[in-house]
């Protein structure tokens, strides 16, 4: 039985930057050239933190260091910290893109169907 295809960093990304100009493709021009460097962003971001998040599953959020002869301990590991600040990057620039979507078009959580009750 054949396994799944697996995509080099560059795939992932142009496939991720396709997704994201799909959902923003009813916009105006001029909204499509601010939205266009953010989907660039958020696609390489996004195929970052899968990358980072498959490192950390495998070796953990923390690392040893050695500090000195005797001096030894535990510390967030850099992936973890890159995770973490990419992470936050992310967010923004989803949410900047969100909100250059039409209100019209924007799909309502259930949390906010429910306080519409």
């Amino acid at each position: 039985m054949a396994g799944k295809k697996e995509y080099t960093k560059e795939e992932k990304i142009k496939k991720e930057k396709t997704r994201l100009k799909g959902i923003f493709k009813n916009l105006d021009e001029n909204k499509k050239k601010l939205v266009t460097p953010l989907i660039e962003k958020a696609a390489f971001m996004s195929v970052e933190l899968d990358i980072l998040q498959d490192s950390i599953q495998e070796n953990g959020w923390t690392s040893e260091y050695q500090n000195g002869a005797n001096q030894w301990g535990e510390k967030r590991s850099a992936e973890a910290d890159t995770y973490i600040a990419l992470s936050k990057n992310y967010t923004a620039v989803i949410k900047q893109l969100t909100e250059l979507v039409p209100a019209a078009e924007r799909k309502k959580s259930k949390l906010a169907l429910l306080r519409e009750e």
